[in-house]
This record gives C-alpha cells, sequence and structure tokens, in this order.
C-alpha cells in the first residue's frame, strides 16, 4: 500500500485538492494523509481545518505556520521545520502540493530533500506577482508535474522537465464544478443569512511586492464598492502580508446592509454563490478560472493576474476607484453571449481526479525518476 500526503495551506488549494484526496482515500490501495497549515489553522478564518474533518476526510495532522507577524520567509522556514518532523514519521511515498503559496514550496524542499517523490498540480503557470517565482521555484523541486494544459505543460519544457514527467490533468476543482455536485441557491442562502438574490462576489488579496501602496489600493477598492450601490458578497483577503490593511478597511462596510462579510466559504456554496452572482469583482483567480466556466463577469483590479488567461469575460482594471467604479457599471449592463467551448473547457473538462487515480494505477508514475535532471530545449 503505498503512503500519500497532500499538503494544504489555503482555501483556495483545498478546493483543488478535494476531489483528488477523496478518489485517493476512498481506495484500498492508498493510505491518504493530510498535512494541515497555513490558514486553515488560523482563527480569522474559523479555523477551517475543522471543515476537513466534516469533509469525510482521516488522518489529518494539523500545524500551525504562522505568528503574528505575516512574513512569507518566516511562514516559509516555520513550514519546513513542521513538515520535516511529520514526514520523518510516517514516511510517505508521495508528497502531493498544489500552486504557488509557501506551503507548497515548503512541501516540495521537504520531499526532495528527503529523496521522497514530489507531485505538483497546477505549475507552469504565470501571473505577474512574487507567486509565480514561487510556483516555478517548486516545479524545479518535484518530480512529476500535473498541469492544466497544453500551455502549462509547455513551459514546464521550457524550464527543463521531462515530457515523461509531465501529465496534463486539467484542474481538478472543475471535479466539483458540475450543476449535479453544487447545493442549491436557496440552501446556500439559508445556510449564510443572504438577504439577496443579485449580488456580486467581492475578493481583493494584497500584492506583496506592492506592500507600500495597499492601503490606498485597498481604500479604492472598498470606496468603489460602496459608491456603486449594490449588493456585495464579500470574502476575506488571503494572510499574506498586506491583508490587515485590507481587513481595516473592510471594517468600513460592517453596518451596510449592502454587504454580506465572510471570513471563509465552503467551496461548494462559494461556487453556487459565484455561480448565481451578476459579476465577481477583486483580483482573486477565482476570476480567471473558476468565473468563465459559469459564464460570470470578472472585473480583475490591477496586477495580481496580470499574465494570466484573458477571455472575452474578463475586464481588467487598474486601482483608481473611478475606473473602478466605471468598470462596475459597465459589466452590469453586459449580459454575456455563451463562451465558446475552447475557452470555456481552457482548463479541462472535469475528471481529473479519474485521470489522476489511473495515473497512481500505473508503474510510469512510480518509476519517475528521484535524480532529477535537466533537458535541454532542442
Amino acid at each position: 500500500m503505498k503512503k500519500i500526503v497532500f499538503l494544504t495551506g489555503t482555501r483556495a488549494d483545498f478546493g483543488k485538492l478535494k476531489s483528488l484526496m477523496s478518489i485517493s482515500q476512498n481506495s484500498k490501495d492508498f493510505d491518504v494523509h493530510l498535512f494541515v497549515t497555513g490558514m486553515h489553522m488560523n482563527s480569522l478564518y474559523v479555523y477551517t481545518v475543522k471543515k476537513k474533518k466534516k469533509a469525510g476526510f482521516k488522518n489529518i495532522y494539523k500545524y500551525i505556520n504562522h505568528d503574528s507577524i505575516e512574513y512569507m520567509d518566516r511562514t516559509l522556514a516555520k513550514t519546513i521545520e513542521g513538515f520535516s518532523q511529520f514526514i520523518k514519521q510516517i514516511s510517505p511515498d508521495l508528497i502531493i502540493v498544489h500552486g504557488d503559496r509557501v506551503e507548497a514550496l515548503a512541501g516540495a524542499i521537504v520531499g526532495s530533500l528527503n529523496n521522497i517523490l514530489v507531485a505538483h498540480i497546477e505549475g507552469g503557470e504565470v501571473s505577474g506577482t512574487i507567486d509565480e517565482l514561487i510556483r516555478h521555484s517548486v516545479t524545479k523541486m518535484s518530480h512529476i508535474h500535473l498541469v492544466s494544459n497544453e500551455e502549462a505543460k509547455k513551459r514546464l519544457l521550457q524550464l527543463g522537465e521531462f515530457e515523461k514527467s509531465i501529465f496534463v490533468l486539467g484542474s481538478p476543482d472543475l471535479d466539483l464544478m458540475q450543476e449535479n455536485t453544487l447545493p442549491d441557491f436557496k440552501k446556500v442562502a439559508e445556510y449564510y443569512e443572504i438577504p439577496f438574490d443579485d449580488y456580486a462576489i467581492a475578493m481583493f488579496h494584497p500584492v506583496t511586492t506592492e506592500y507600500k501602496n495597499i492601503k490606498q489600493y485597498s481604500e479604492n477598492f472598498v470606496n468603489a464598492l460602496i459608491e456603486s450601490n449594490k449588493k456585495y458578497v464579500l470574502i476575506y483577503p488571503n494572510n499574506d502580508i498586506g491583508s490587515n490593511e485590507i481587513l481595516n478597511e473592510i471594517t468600513k462596510l460592517k453596518d451596510n446592509s449592502n454587504f454580506k462579510i465572510f471570513p471563509s466559504l465552503r467551496f461548494e456554496y462559494f461556487l453556487r454563490l459565484l455561480k448565481n452572482s451578476k459579476f465577481i469583482i477583486g483580483n482573486s483567480s477565482a476570476g480567471i478560472r473558476e468565473a468563465p466556466y459559469y459564464n460570470v463577469p470578472t472585473i480583475d483590479i490591477g496586477t495580481r493576474q496580470y499574465n494570466r488567461v484573458r477571455l472575452d469575460s474578463i475586464f481588467n482594471c487598474n486601482y483608481e476607484k473611478d475606473q473602478i467604479l466605471n468598470y462596475i457599471e459597465k459589466v452590469s449592463k453586459i449580459k454575456l453571449e455563451k463562451f465558446e467551448e475552447k475557452d470555456k473547457f481552457h482548463f479541462g473538462k472535469g475528471r481529473s481526479d479519474k485521470l489522476f487515480f489511473d495515473l497512481l494505477n500505473s508503474n510510469e508514475f512510480w518509476q519517475i525518476e528521484h535524480q532529477k535532471k535537466f533537458q535541454e530545449v532542442k
């Protein structure tokens, strides 16, 4: 029996990993463990680690990797320390990490330096922020690459990875995005006590390389939302440096009946709210990945998603309040046509879990070399 560890540190990566963890745990051939850290262990986000147990996952190891000062280098160091101790205890055959957060980098470093296979989900993507540097670093410390599409595969080949180690899986969150897997809107609205059904989703995260300006940017964002006089379901930012400045601005909205504010949402419940929304505004990757799949327009603010794929439903604007307001008015009047298939399915068509499970059961997967080499581009 192969022992597999999934490392999750954010709301987003749990949504990406959930279907893969489920299909693995339900097999008698794999012993699945979860290393849960980061935002999941932060009281600000209502200890989302509790939701992992409710989702039916077992063998959960909890680790606090943050302190009162949210610096990425300190978080990286603490995660390496905690994860290193953990893998020494259980000796896994495979470590699975996702994306571009420091927790993923810590997992890849610990795995590769301890001669344990590391699989990285959604490598080969670009954004334009420091997250991109982390993502490519995780790629170089990983042995197996489970990418979303052929574009990502091409970038990994440019980074010197061997083609035999790259598998196009699609984006795993699409497994959870099908209509038959989502709760109905009435159930979600009642659960979260959302009193309106004509609303937009708002999510605004800090960009660490723009920390000096984040107070002004978040002020512009919040003031634009207020002045638009529309209804919003607003979700807390991630815990990168600069999040406190955004949260301070969000306090202005505490008694404003146009806003329902949440530290975190269940992933499937969030997807239902997104699917039923008029648009999504901010700088979350949900506006680039999930929203287009549901034909929901995106107002993408600033540079955080700058190099991501651009589809007809995504409107980029700067951090100025007036421009944000203009786009809110513009997007509110747009009735989007049905996306072309190639746009909607840019990140796959779902069933990543089945593709993943087939890989786990193949000899090819487990025979990938632990000793990495650089492949010259011919």
